[in-house]
């Protein structure tokens, strides 16, 4: 580190020495020279402090932006604290994991826990015993260090455009007094949204190397669990569609759809058909983007595409476990990988999210809005889009990828000290038609790159060293990549 400092401190003082030197030289070798020296400056700086100056240069507002942004419909209170330490006050033993669709009892909590924790991979699952969940909860709300927080990926998203005040936020949801007491003041609240007790959601936490017994983190991460009947049958769906009339939004935000899951399939099958209706009653000049969260039923997220869940909507966010169960429960490409091993292969990656536009995204004979795809990871973001209908997606992309080493390490900008670049500098742009290669330059870290009327914009993300906080990174992302869009009317 020394050693650069030392370098740009001498190319500094040469660039002066050239400048009082200048009317003694030729113009045209003071200008080479200064632009030798200037680009020694840059290469001594780090590649993060590069790109980082490259993001900001990138970041501009849209030329038409929102004012009034409606969110919903799944709120809660989280209480985050340590993985280990939860289980360790509960009298759990560590022992070897296993995965479970819903967990039944703290047997179930402890082998899924260690399951994911090995992975490295985030998860959210519903703990259908009411009774003891409730006990788990209040152990982890007093346990010390345990922290209250806004929940939800509907409440974070507005939470997190709420920080803008030139907009105007509605959240729909089921809000308790603690929530409430927590959400920023310019967060409108329809009073029918308010419910006398809080829902809770368990968020725990490991970082980067913990351990626990045999298991060893690869990486920082979280697990989530809920017994929450309320956003677990979308209450607030019809009150949310409802509110819109009064609102009249620019953009409205979608998320809540994972929760279902906890749900008989009967009552689940029945309660997507209404929402679907209800999300259709929803003006077609108004986009709407849906953020996906973490999902183990397949058939359910097979009926989320294929029953016009997909179509009615603009813009989807993603991350990589969702993208990867999304085209195993279609039967899309790659569907045989059975988990990602390390950084997702960006040529994998952009594979599946072509074909969900192809499949299920806005055509000439096809009636679908589906025109925009986030998809974010821990080391790079894609923003994928159908040509003509988004702008400012250069701008959108490196502010997702800005928001996230941001939040991570809690800090106000990026502290190029904290932060370290993850993503591979070179990558193909397919594993299945001819690709492009794409080496990565650090001042132009956004890369654009196009597939049959589908524009790409992929971004590296500079990921925190020890991360303060992993909980609704990737809502943030989402909301500051949505705040820096433009839809084009049409």
């Amino acid at each position: 580190m020394w050693q650069r400092s030392v370098c740009v401190g001498l190319l500094a003082l040469a660039l002066g020495y050239l400048c009082l030197l200048g009317p003694e030289l030729p113009h045209s070798a003071l200008r080479h020279l200064s632009a030798s020296l200037l680009g020694g400056l840059r290469r001594a700086r780090s590649l993060e402090g590069r790109m980082v100056a490259a993001w900001q240069a990138a970041i501009v507002r849209p030329a038409r932006g929102w004012a009034r942004v409606a969110v919903g419909v799944n709120a809660c209170v989280d209480v985050v604290l340590s993985g280990v330490k939860l289980l360790e006050a509960l009298g759990l033993e560590p022992g070897d994991g296993k995965n479970h669709v819903v967990l039944n009892s703290r047997q179930d909590l402890k082998e899924a826990f260690a399951h994911f924790m090995e992975k490295g991979a985030a998860a959210e699952r519903f703990f259908s015993d009411g009774e003891s969940f409730q006990h788990i909860a209040r152990t982890a709300s007093e346990y010390p260090g345990a922290q209250l927080y806004v929940g939800g990926n509907a409440a974070l998203i507005g939470q997190k455009l709420a920080t803008n005040p030139d907009l105007k936020i509605l959240l729909c949801g089921p809000i308790g007094p603690k929530l409430h007491e927590l959400l920023d003041d310019n967060v409108v609240v329809p009073p029918e949204s308010m419910q006398e007790r809080d829902e809770f959601h368990l968020i725990l936490e490991y970082q980067a190397g913990e351990e626990w017994g045999q298991v060893r983190a690869p990486n920082a991460n979280r697990f989530i669990f809920s017994h929450d009947l309320s956003n677990g049958a979308l209450n607030m769906l019809e009150v949310f569609v409802s509110s819109l009339d009064e609102f009249q939004p620019d953009l409205v935000v979608l998320s809540g759809l994972h929760m279902m899951e906890g749900q008989s399939k009967e009552m689940r099958q029945r309660r997507l058909m209404e929402a679907v209706a209800s999300i259709s009653d929803i003006p077609t000049d108004i986009p709407i983007h849906l953020e996906l969260a973490s999902m183990t039923d397949q058939d359910f997220m097979s009926n989320i595409m294929h029953q016009q869940v997909f179509p009615l909507v603009n813009s989807i966010g993603l991350n990589e476990q969702e993208l990867l169960f999304l085209t195993q429960s279609a039967a899309g490409p790659h569907a045989s990988l059975a988990s990602w091993s390390g950084v997702p292969d960006v040529g994998v990656v952009s594979d599946i999210l072509f074909w969900i536009l192809k499949e299920h995204g806005k055509t000439a004979e096809r009636a679908s809005d589906l025109t925009r795809i986030h998809f974010h990871t821990l080391a790079y973001h894609i923003l994928v889009t159908v040509d003509g209908y988004w702008g400012n997606q250069v701008a959108a992309v490196a502010a997702g990828a800005r928001a996230a080493g941001i939040q991570a390490c809690a800090t106000e900008t990026i502290d190029t000290s904290k932060v370290f670049l993850k993503a591979p500098l070179e990558f193909v742009t397919s594993q299945i038609e001819a690709p492009s290669k794409i080496s990565l330059n650090p001042d132009e870290p956004v890369v654009h790159w196009h597939r049959e009327g589908i524009s790409f914009h992929f971004t590296p993300v500079l990921v925190c060293k020890d991360p303060v906080r992993t909980v609704g990174l990737g809502d943030a992302i989402s909301a500051e990549g949505l705040l820096y869009s433009e839809v084009y009317p049409q």
